[in-house]
């Protein structure tokens, strides 16, 4: 039987993504199911390349604002939006407004780095916002090839505001 747990976010380990922000994952088991990743994004920081998955994901905004690209349309998005992407449609969130934007995603992990997972399309309009792949791929390292790998972070109490 797994273990259950209670965290606090200001305890989790957290990554320093450069450009493309903060992560602390909630479930870093990697038996678990189901992931759930916290991120802070600045303005101009996207969360992720333009991608589509096998499995559905969701994503809350506790604070701030992004944009949203999902389907090749641009949305915005402010706290307490919910963002249901089904299997299959391309999508990404970059941090907006004038501040920090905080954004809970739950997914799937059973296809995240195997075969058959998803992938990583060509989008003109995700590549305004640096948010996708030069190439179609459905290999993460080339479509996050120009960014820094995340590094040790560390959690700021800002973020909770």
């Amino acid at each position: 039987m797994a273990d259950w747990s209670i965290q606090n976010v200001r305890d989790l380990k957290w990554y320093d993504g450069g450009p493309r922000g903060h992560l602390a994952q909630l479930v870093s088991d990697d038996s678990a199911q189901v992931g759930v990743n916290l991120f802070v994004l600045e303005p101009g920081q996207p969360m992720a390349m333009y991608h589509w998955e096998a499995d559905q994901e969701g994503f809350l905004v506790l604070s701030g604002e992004a944009i949203l690209i999902i389907d090749g349309e641009e949305r915005t998005i402010r706290q307490w939006d919910y963002v249901h992407c089904p299997p299959g449609v391309p999508h990404t969130r970059v941090g907006a407004g004038d501040g920090p934007c905080v954004i809970l995603a739950i997914g799937a992990r059973e296809h995240q780095d195997g075969d058959g997972w998803g992938g990583y399309p060509v989008s003109e309009l995700a590549m305004r916002y640096d948010a996708a792949s030069p190439v179609e791929t459905t290999d993460g390292d080339v479509a996050y090839e120009r960014f820094p790998r995340m590094q040790p972070g560390e959690f700021r109490e800002e973020w909770l505001a």
